[in-house]
């Protein structure tokens, strides 16, 4: 076996997992939608399809926390680069003295 046969069997995409359509109480059928975890990852969710009279809406998942966590290292980022800045050059004037 060649490495162009071996290429071609790998699979670039991770496979989606869909899972059991439920019926709802308003004639809806909701069919929930994830990607597959790896080795020590848990499968994590994408979003859901809802087929209601005969239409079907998709509708991502969001996750809110992972948006504020993105806040959070964005400040923390911002915080280190200022003190490294300060830390590095003061922006205040140099008073030392110094003689020749």
């Amino acid at each position: 076996m060649t490495i162009r046969d071996r290429l071609e069997q790998l699979v670039v995409e991770q496979p989606v997992v869909f899972g059991e359509p439920i019926e709802t109480a308003a004639g809806a059928t909701v069919i929930t939608v994830s990607r597959r975890g790896g080795l020590l990852r848990q499968p994590r969710a994408i979003g859901l399809f809802v087929v209601h009279e005969g239409r079907a809406q998709w509708t991502p998942a969001m996750d809110s926390n992972r948006i504020a966590q993105l806040g959070e290292w964005i400040g923390l980022l911002t915080g280190v680069i200022a003190a490294l800045a300060i830390l590095r050059r003061p922006p205040w004037p140099d008073l030392r003295f110094r003689s020749n």
